[in-house]
């Protein structure tokens, strides 16, 4: 599954914490996952013209399977003397590709929005979340709230990345004598709780001074803590430790699933973590889950045949599927390069099942290089390299399918797998695609071909491969265990 969790991360760290009011400011943090030290953040805030501008970079390293994996992320906010938002920039640079999000708001708060990958600019405006703050908006609420133990309250953040607002709960705790890296200081807890769409929520707990500076927060996600600490510029900006991500990725499965391709459904029964866990699996056509008083799940995964005789295209009024054909961020159906690998695939078939199996097929040929060190790519990124791993091939075949007028969208979750390096028998991070086909949803696979989809997969976000899908499965994956499966190969 690569990095998609220090993705989530990095969303959740860059929403993280207040500036001290001054004309200029410069902060610095230490970046630390299970307690090795794997980046920095630098956060910067000026004052002049009337106007607030306020940047947040974060830089982080790490290590999968012995590939180096380094994701940058610089967020920055232009806003009012009173928080009002005028503009704001988002780059995400992970090595191979760099994307930008630019935009600037108007007195009708309409924004003009500019997106800049590979060369390449589209442009568009919608508007503005009604009542949202950035950087500067926060805090000034936070100064205006106080740190009164005890106080609750909500607060609507826009962030570029995913061009949408986020309603974090933050709860005022106590003051306390927090370490930071050996010098103790009494800091005021805060607990920001980001609630995903699926019911799962990411809790990070920081530690405030009276200026409302942060000089720590910690966020566990996917058993992963991330720490981050108030230190000196060359701490920060100095050397990183190795940390190897391997060992997060998967799961044990509790027996071996020989032939699991064969299976015409396996009922998978979800443990969750703890008593206080509450799973949030979604349901397909190809899934379908059961909640348990107790607070198990029983997932059963049916994956259903592409029905003969569909046309490509759809005609239908459905809101889902009808954005599930639409041209974003991360999947560019309309750009001619996306547009031209479809043709070559489809050719000049009508059929939906047999396009999107020639999609499915192309993918898995096209992309030559299966990489573990790209961060994460878009699917005209994925086209232009030819580079990647599962998730870089789940945003082609679903761009390549809408540009070939069939809906299509991403899927997270776990997959079998027989052996990966020294495990054997696990369940492994994993995406893939499903496309709308006929009436029914069909799940893709061009990683895994000829063998494809399989009732070996288990959906635990759908989407369309944005942070916000991220976030959902950062608030799942983890959090459970797999305590029983039953396999079915005749039905």
């Amino acid at each position: 599954m690569k990095v998609r969790h220090i993705f989530a991360v990095c969303l959740v760290l860059a929403a993280a914490g207040v500036s001290k009011a001054k004309s200029e400011e410069t902060e610095y943090l230490a970046v630390f996952m299970e307690g090795k030290k794997v980046g920095h953040s630098i956060r910067n805030r000026v004052t002049a013209d009337g106007k607030v501008t306020t940047t947040n970079e974060v830089s982080i390293q790490v290590s999968r399977a012995g590939a180096p994996v380094k994701m940058n992320t610089t967020e920055t906010s232009i806003e009012t003397i009173d928080g009002k938002p005028l503009g704001f920039k988002f780059v995400h640079d992970f090595g191979r590709m760099v994307t930008t999000i630019s935009g600037t708001v108007d007195e009708l708060w309409i924004v003009d929005l500019t997106v800049t990958s590979m060369g390449k600019r589209q442009k568009k405006t919608f508007g503005w979340p009604s009542g949202a703050v950035m950087t500067e908006g926060l805090r000034l609420l936070q100064i205006e709230k106080g740190l009164k133990e005890g106080l609750k309250y909500s607060v609507k953040r826009f962030s570029p990345l995913g061009l949408r607002a986020f309603e974090p709960e933050i709860h005022i705790g106590p003051k306390r004598n927090v370490d930071l890296l050996g010098r103790v200081v009494a800091l005021t807890e805060v607990k920001t709780i980001l609630k995903a769409q699926t019911g799962g929520e990411i809790v990070t707990t920081s530690y405030v001074d009276e200026d409302l500076r942060m000089q720590k927060s910690i966020t566990t996600t996917m058993e992963t803590q991330v720490e981050m600490i108030a230190c000196t510029k060359e701490f920060a900006l100095g050397e990183n430790d190795v940390l190897e991500l391997v060992d997060k990725m998967f799961l044990a499965s509790p027996e071996p699933l020989n032939d699991i391709e064969l299976a015409k459904s396996v009922i998978y029964h979800l443990k969750p973590s703890d008593q206080a866990t509450t799973l949030m699996i979604p349901s397909s056509d190809n899934q379908s889950v059961e909640q348990l008083k107790q607070g198990g799940v029983i997932v059963t995964v049916r994956p259903v045949a592409a029905p003969a005789g569909a046309k490509r295209g759809y005609n239908g009024k459905d809101s889902n599927i009808l954005e599930a054909m639409k041209p974003t961020e991360y999947l560019q159906s309309d750009y001619k390069e996306i547009i031209e690998l479809a043709n070559r695939a489809v050719g000049d078939t009508k059929d939906a099942a047999g396009a999107v199996k020639r999609i499915e097929s192309f993918v898995s040929k096209y992309i030559d290089n299966r990489s573990l060190s790209v961060g994460y790519a878009s699917a005209a990124e994925v086209a232009a390299s030819k580079v990647g791993d599962c998730s870089e091939f789940a945003v082609l075949t679903a761009a390549m399918c809408r540009a070939a007028g069939i809906p299509a969208r991403i899927v997270f979750g776990l997959a079998y797998v027989k052996a990966f390096g020294q495990r054997e028998n696990v369940f492994g991070g994993h995406a893939w695609v499903e496309a709308y086909v006929g009436d029914k949803w069909i799940g893709l696979d061009a990683t895994r071909t000829p063998k494809g989809f399989d009732a070996g997969h288990i959906a635990l976000a759908i989407g369309n491969g944005e942070p916000a899908d991220f976030l959902n499965l950062a608030t799942t994956l983890g959090r459970f265990k797999i305590d029983r499966v039953e396999v079915n190969k005749d039905e």
